[in-house]
C-alpha cells in the first residue's frame, strides 16, 4: 500500500516498479494499492510526512514498512515477502 497525503500525491515512478515485478512474478501474488491518509484514519500515525511510506501486508497482517521511494529495498522487499 503506498501511504500518501493529497498534497503530495501517490509516488508515480513507484508505480512502474510494482507493474514490472507484477508482470515479472504473476498478478496473482502482488496487489497495489494507495491510500490517502487524511482520509484514513487507522493510517492517522503516517500523517505530516513528506516522504511516502510503503505498507506490506501479508494475509491481512502488516509485514513490513519501506519508508522513501527507494526502488531497490522496495523490490527486495517486495521479493522477500513472495
Amino acid at each position: 500500500v503506498d501511504v500518501f497525503q493529497a498534497w503530495c500525491g501517490p509516488c508515480k515512478p513507484v508505480v512502474n516498479l510494482f507493474q514490472k515485478i507484477r508482470n515479472q512474478v504473476g498478478s496473482n501474488l502482488l496487489h497495489f494499492a494507495v491510500a490517502e491518509v487524511d482520509s484514513i484514519d487507522a493510517l492517522e500515525k503516517y500523517r505530516g510526512q513528506c516522504e511516502p511510506v510503503f505498507l506490506f501486508y501479508t494475509g491481512g497482517e502488516l509485514v513490513a514498512v519501506v519508508r522513501g521511494a527507494d526502488a531497490p529495498l522496495l523490490q527486495k522487499t517486495i521479493l522477500k515477502q513472495l
